[in-house]
């Protein structure tokens, strides 16, 4: 009786994990792209505990809430601006954007005596310069967004002036009042409004094809077009979507201080940027997080709030402000290099 003999295999040597390989020959690379990319949360932390040390008024419950509220206008800012950045673009038009949605809206409810249209309307602004930028851009083959976003922070900082005759307008509707200044359970609105919309913005970027598209666009836009992704349309949106993040600020704004004034964004796109950076997201497209956004955010807002608290000149706060930047950049090109090599020690490993 002949009995089948199962031909032998030699056992497959067993599998090298080369991050752990890694971890042995360059552990410097991989603590250093480690803390590198826990880099915001880290100031933000050091930070907090300094301006604790430094005044005590600091960790107080109000004061806690007032960073909130401050710092929710930039933070919803920098959720949008945080979406045209993944592209490698910029979106200088937001602040002119939130300063004519906040006129537009409480213009309509002043002289029209109409609140829920008057925030439709604010939305449709946004999104209507947010296409402008976006459509101009991509059709008309301009070679930077900064020189389009450049022509319409103008466009729109001057309708604002035109439409308010230069003057504040007075009013907000009851919905922009209650998301600017109302509590739910004790906790101030505009910090629940800002983290439903930075939870939006993570649902959109991690679980939407479109959204994922945006990081493989800012990465590599040759291979994003080969790949088939409708480049010209995905970054349209992307526009699209931050005009409508910065008319839900101008939402805000209107309600916390009762009016729509014609600069109130004067200056809140360089804020928007900063937090986006400060916050880890790559200037060169194609990588950060949500959650490092709003970390971005905070970290201005509670500088300022802290440099308030020691009656610090507003004048050393932008210095301080613009040294924050500046590094953040730095960390963006030295994680960069780190990634580099890291790749390249893994190439050799695999191949050896």
């Amino acid at each position: 009786m002949q009995t089948s003999e199962k031909p032998q295999t030699t056992p497959a040597p067993p599998e090298r994990s080369v991050k752990e390989e890694l971890k042995k020959k360059n552990p410097s690379l991989v603590l250093g792209l480690r803390a590198v990319r826990t880099g915001p949360v880290l100031i933000l932390v050091l930070l907090c505990i300094v301006l604790f040390a430094a005044t005590p008024d600091f960790l107080t419950a109000g004061n806690i809430a007032n960073i909130g509220i401050q710092t929710s206008v930039v933070a919803i800012l920098a959720l949008g601006q945080f979406l045209v950045i993944l592209t490698q673009g910029i979106d200088l038009s937001v602040g002119s954007v939130l300063s004519l949605a906040s006129v537009v809206g409480a213009g309509l409810f002043v002289h029209a005596g109409i609140g829920e249209f008057a925030i439709l309307a604010m939305l449709l602004v946004g999104m209507l310069v947010g296409f402008v930028n976006g459509f101009v851009l991509t059709r008309w083959r301009i070679p930077h967004p900064f020189i389009v976003t450049l022509g319409t922070l103008n466009v729109a900082g001057g309708a604002a002036l035109l439409l308010s005759n230069g003057s504040a307008i007075l009013g907000s509707p009851a919905i922009a009042s209650f998301l600017g200044t109302g509590r739910l359970l004790g906790i101030p609105v505009p910090v629940i409004f800002t983290i439903v919309l930075a939870t939006l913005a993570w649902l959109f970027t991690n679980r939407i094809q479109a959204g994922r598209w945006l990081y493989a666009l800012g990465g590599n836009p040759e291979g994003a077009k080969r790949a088939g992704i409708p480049v010209k349309n995905l970054l349209t949106m992307a526009y699209v979507l931050s005009g409508l993040f910065a008319a839900c600020a101008a939402i805000v704004l209107v309600g916390r201080t009762y009016s729509g004034y014609p600069i109130a964004g004067l200056g809140l796109e360089l804020d928007s940027i900063a937090a986006v950076i400060i916050g880890g997201t790559s200037f060169f497209g194609g990588r950060g997080t949500v959650g490092n956004v709003i970390v971005g955010a905070l970290i201005l807002g509670v500088l300022r709030n802290g440099l308030n608290l020691l009656n610090v000149s507003s004048f050393w706060q932008q210095v301080a402000i613009g040294v924050i930047l500046v590094v953040a950049v730095g960390i963006d090109v030295l994680r960069s290099d780190i990634e580099k090599k890291i790749r390249t020690a893994e190439a050799k490993a695999l191949a050896s």
